[in-house]
């Protein structure tokens, strides 16, 4: 049986592949501008304790939203699913205005700590482009009661998401003796 695409899919499906595309790209280039812009006036540990925060709460509601929807409470899991999409947004918007307004920091540790946390980070780094399209989709899927398809996609998006939320915070922890 073949799959047909909706008229609302001949649409979002586009715009969810264009953002999974351009959103890593743009990062990609604003880290790597040879000039930076501090927009906000702000010190280079002021942003990572944010994202810090925006992280951790993202992780809380990925949890609370999971048990939401294993007690079959559909409407507290969209709300907090959506606060957690909302959070991932703000952190993205402010992930590359960091990007923008600060050097780079480097990581100061040595021995065992050193290659943990290159672990950590390079597969935070990677998941979280993953994590562009699937959350997307999952959203997409839930919000128009596509609920077959958003399970099967959710299935494999919170363990991501969760697991970029929660090295996210690893990593401000990992870095916070050298801002």
């Amino acid at each position: 049986m073949k799959a047909s695409l909706t008229k609302s899919d001949k649409t979002m499906v586009p715009i969810i592949i264009g953002l999974s595309i351009v959103v890593p790209v743009v990062v990609i280039i604003l880290m790597n501008l040879p000039t930076r812009y501090n927009l906000l006036g702000l010190d280079v540990g002021t942003f990572p304790f944010f994202h810090a925060v925006i992280n951790g709460l993202t992780a809380i509601l990925l949890f609370l939203g999971y048990r939401f929807i294993k007690q079959k409470k559909k409407v507290e899991h969209k709300t907090v699913m959506i606060t957690a999409f909302g959070l991932s947004a703000l952190f993205l918007v402010s992930y590359v205005i960091s990007k923008i307004s600060n050097d780079p920091v480097p990581f100061g540790g040595e021995g065992f700590l050193k290659y943990l946390y290159f672990f950590i980070l390079i597969t935070h780094i990677a998941l979280s482009g993953i994590i562009i399209p699937l959350v997307l989709f999952t959203m997409y899927r839930g919000l128009t009661g596509e609920y077959d398809k958003h399970k099967k996609i959710a299935r494999w998006t919170f363990p991501i998401w969760m697991y970029v939320a929660i090295t996210g915070v690893l990593v401000y922890l990992f870095m916070l003796p050298y801002y």
